[in-house]
């Protein structure tokens, strides 16, 4: 058994958004994105289908060139090689689920 929190240890930066990994599985890992507001993802890709769940605040998300406004316990998943990109409207707390296989070097290098 393995337990995480999505909303201890808070450490947002205040020059880029934060990634921290909460737990790994046998099938998945769990990420931590903390978003200050104003702060973005440019767009990226996953080689591996992802989700993407907003614990807390107000998220913009881009896919496809379309912008939809997730906020607070919204979802939603994505099929590998699919663009996409986000901009914080508000503080917020972001959960990721990769695929095992998939690398959170990967995810920190979009912040570069």
């Amino acid at each position: 058994m393995k337990t995480a929190s999505l909303r201890k240890d808070l450490q947002y930066n205040e020059d880029k958004v934060a990634i921290k990994v909460m737990m790994e599985t046998d099938t998945a890992k769990e990420i931590r994105i903390l978003f200050k507001k104003g702060q973005a993802m440019k767009e990226h890709k996953a080689g591996f289908p992802i989700t993407v769940e907003i614990h807390q605040g107000t998220i913009t998300f881009g896919v496809n060139d379309e912008k939809m406004i997730l906020q607070a316990g919204d979802l939603i998943s994505l099929d590998a090689n699919v663009p996409h990109d986000l901009h914080a409207e508000e503080d917020s707390i972001v959960r990721l689920t990769l695929s095992k296989l998939d690398t959170v070097e990967r995810v920190k290098k979009v912040l570069e």
